[in-house]
C-alpha cells in the first residue's frame, strides 16, 4: 500500500526553524517508542489499540453473534469521542447519503439530546420496529455516567423493550470501561459488552469504541487496523523524512510562535466533513488548556476550524485570501474517488463556461484545488498538503491516528497535557447540580 503523502513546501516556515522544534521532540518521539513495549501501562496506551489482536477478534466474534440477528437498522448512542471517529470513517468511506440508498444496515446516530431531532430518529427506529424488523443499540460511554449519552439510551432501551420484552438484551451492545457505572448495570441486565481500555482516552479511542459499530457495517476492521498500524510505525520513527506527524507538529508550533493560532483542515471532499469535524474536537479538547504542565495558568491553544472543497471557497474563501493572516491551512486532497462523472458535450454551454465540456468531474476538481492552492502560495497564505492515494479504510485510519500522534507531539511542544480535558467537566458539574434540584 503507498503511504499519504505530505507536502510542506508552502508552509512559510524556514527548515532550521523545523530541525529545531523536531529536535525538541525527539525525547517525545523515544518515549513513544518505549510505550509500544508496554502494552496499555503508560499514558501512551491508545498507540497499542490497532496492535490489539484479542481486542479485535473479541469484537468480531460479536459483531458475528449481532449479524445472525439480521438487524435493519444499528443505533449508536454516544458523544464525543465517543461517536464523532465513527460518523468519520462511515460517512468519508459510505457517503453522508448513505441510508437514501435502502442499505442491508441503516444507521443513525443519538449524540445529541435535541428533543426534535430525536424525536425523528426513534420515529424512524420505531418504524422498523413496527415491521417486524430488528434493531441493535449500540451506547458509548468511556465513564459509563455521560448524561446525554445515557439519557438517549434510556429512550431507546425503553422503545425495544416494547417489542422485545422477553429478550431485549439481546439487542443491546455496551462499551465502556469495566466496572463503571454502566458496565455494572449492563452485566446485570445481561448486555453484551466491549471493554475499552482505561488508560485510553475518550477522543483516542476510535480504534476500541469504533471497531464493533464499523463491523456491522460491513467496513474491513483489517484495512483499519493496517492503516493505523501503519501510522504508528511512522509517526514513532526518529527519521524526520519519515515521521509526518511530529513533522506537521513543529510547523503548526512554529506558526503558534508567529501568533498564527487558528488550524483550518480543508478537505477537498464533502464525505470528509465529518473527519474535519473529528479532527476539531482532537485538537480542541489536547490543545486548549487553561494550564500548562508546571500548572501555570497560561490559557493556551490553537482554535481548528473545518472547511469543505469546494463549497466553502464560497462561503469563507473571501476571508480566507482577503482576510488578517492568523491562519494556517492543511490541504487535504483525494487522489482517487470512489466514482468518476463526466460532463455531456453540450457546445450550448461554452458561453456560461468555457473549457468544461465533456472532462471528467475529478478534472475540474483538482483544476479547483490546484487554483486554490496557487493563490494561497501566491498571496502568502502558508499551509501544507496532505494527498490521500484514494478514500477507503486503511487510508482513513492511517490519517486518523497520524493525527492522534501529532496532536501528542504539538501538546509537547505547547507544554499542556494532551489526555487530560478538564474544563469539559465543569459543565458536566453544573448540569448535575441543576438536575439535581
Amino acid at each position: 500500500m503507498q503511504k499519504i503523502e505530505l507536502d510542506y513546501s508552502t508552509a512559510l516556515i524556514s527548515q532550521q526553524e523545523i530541525e529545531t522544534y523536531y529536535t525538541q521532540l525527539k525525547p517525545e518521539i523515544q518515549c513513544m517508542q518505549e510505550a509500544l513495549s508496554q502494552k496499555y501501562r503508560t499514558k501512551y496506551a491508545s498507540l497499542n489499540m490497532p496492535f490489539d489482536h484479542q481486542l479485535m477478534q473479541e469484537v468480531e466474534s460479536i459483531v458475528a453473534k449481532k449479524k445472525l440477528l439480521n438487524p435493519s437498522t444499528l443505533v449508536v448512542i454516544g458523544i464525543g469521542g465517543s461517536s464523532l471517529g465513527i460518523i468519520a470513517i462511515q460517512e468519508f468511506l459510505q457517503g453522508t447519503l448513505y441510508n437514501a440508498f435502502n442499505p442491508p444496515l441503516k444507521v443513525y446516530y443519538a449524540e445529541t439530546i435535541d428533543p426534535d431531532y430525536l424525536a425523528n430518529v426513534l420515529r424512524l427506529v420505531k418504524q422498523e420496529l413496527e415491521q417486524s424488523n430488528r434493531v441493535i443499540l449500540n451506547v458509548i460511554t468511556k465513564s459509563g455516567t455521560t448524561t446525554e449519552t445515557i439519557a438517549n439510551f434510556e429512550l431507546f432501551l425503553d422503545l425495544i423493550k416494547q417489542y422485545h420484552p422477553h429478550d431485549y438484551h439481546e439487542y443491546i451492545v455496551a462499551t465502556t470501561d469495566r466496572n463503571s457505572a454502566l458496565w455494572k448495570l449492563s452485566c446485570d441486565q445481561n448486555f453484551t459488552l466491549i471493554e475499552v481500555p482505561k488508560a485510553v482516552g475518550g477522543r483516542y479511542s476510535i480504534f476500541a469504541v469504533g471497531i464493533f459499530p464499523l463491523g456491522m457495517l460491513g467496513i474491513s476492521i483489517e484495512q483499519l487496523v493496517h492503516g493505523a498500524q501503519s501510522a504508528v510505525r511512522d509517526s514513532t520513527c526518529l527519521e524526520i523524512a519519515i515521521n509526518h506527524a511530529a513533522l506537521e507538529a513543529a510547523i503548526i508550533y512554529a506558526h503558534y510562535l508567529k501568533k498564527i493560532a487558528i488550524n483550518d483542515l480543508f478537505l477537498f471532499g464533502v464525505d470528509a466533513e465529518s473527519l474535519g469535524k473529528w479532527y476539531r474536537q482532537l485538537m480542541g479538547e489536547t490543545i486548549g488548556k487553561e494550564h500548562d504542565l508546571l500548572g501555570n495558568q497560561v490559557f493556551r491553544g490553537i482554535t481548528p476550524t473545518v472547511s469543505i472543497g469546494t463549497t466553502d471557497l464560497h462561503s469563507v474563501g473571501q476571508l480566507y485570501l482577503g482576510g488578517p493572516y492568523d491562519k494556517f491551512w492543511t490541504f487535504v486532497f483525494f487522489t482517487k474517488n470512489k466514482h468518476e462523472l463526466t460532463l455531456p458535450d453540450m457546445p450550448i454551454f461554452e458561453h456560461c463556461v468555457s473549457h468544461i465540456q465533456g472532462k471528467p468531474l475529478s478534472d475540474i476538481l483538482k483544476a479547483v484545488y490546484d487554483g486554490v492552492t496557487k493563490a494561497y502560495a501566491v498571496h502568502q497564505r502558508p499551509y501544507c498538503t496532505i494527498v490521500m492515494p484514494e478514500k477507503n479504510a486503511y487510508y482513513v485510519a492511517q490519517f486518523m491516528q497520524y493525527q492522534m500522534i501529532k496532536m501528542i507531539y504539538l501538546s509537547s511542544l505547547l507544554s499542556v497535557d494532551p489526555f487530560d480535558q478538564p474544563q469539559v467537566e465543569l459543565y458536566k458539574q453544573e448540569t448535575r447540580k441543576i438536575l439535581s434540584q
